[in-house]
């Protein structure tokens, strides 16, 4: 049996991406119950949205922060990854962009923000 080839037309970084949602989902989850409000109040945005929110995720806040901590872990291993690759990518060869890494660290980054806000102003 012959291995499988990677398919050259499938977009690159998106186990990435989609570790970093999770991660940004389940900071914004946990954080949408006290930082959050505290922080768009002190900027004059409303806040009363994220009640729903908040009591949806509320009995769930140690599982959202153990499954954000490890999504964001596994997209930053992930990233790492991709970023050696493309230090080693010949410029004839389909790389993960440099646009598409700034992306996911910003997301990576925000994610573990909201995770940490979560974690400390509950």
């Amino acid at each position: 049996m012959s291995e499988p080839s990677s398919n050259p037309h499938s977009p690159k970084g998106l186990g990435t991406a989609s570790l970093t949602l999770g991660g940004i989902a389940a900071g914004f989850g946990v954080a949408a119950c006290c930082a959050l409000p505290m922080l768009l109040a002190s900027v004059g945005i409303g806040s009363a949205w994220l009640a729903g929110i908040a009591m949806a995720a509320l009995p769930y806040r140690v599982a959202l922060l153990a499954i954000g901590a490890l999504c964001l872990l596994a997209g930053a291993a992930l990233l790492v990854r991709q970023q050696a690759a493309a230090a080693r990518c010949a410029s004839d060869a389909a790389c993960t962009s440099r646009v598409t890494r700034l992306i996911t660290l910003a997301g990576l980054l925000i994610g573990a923000i909201l995770l940490w806000l979560g974690y400390v102003y509950v």
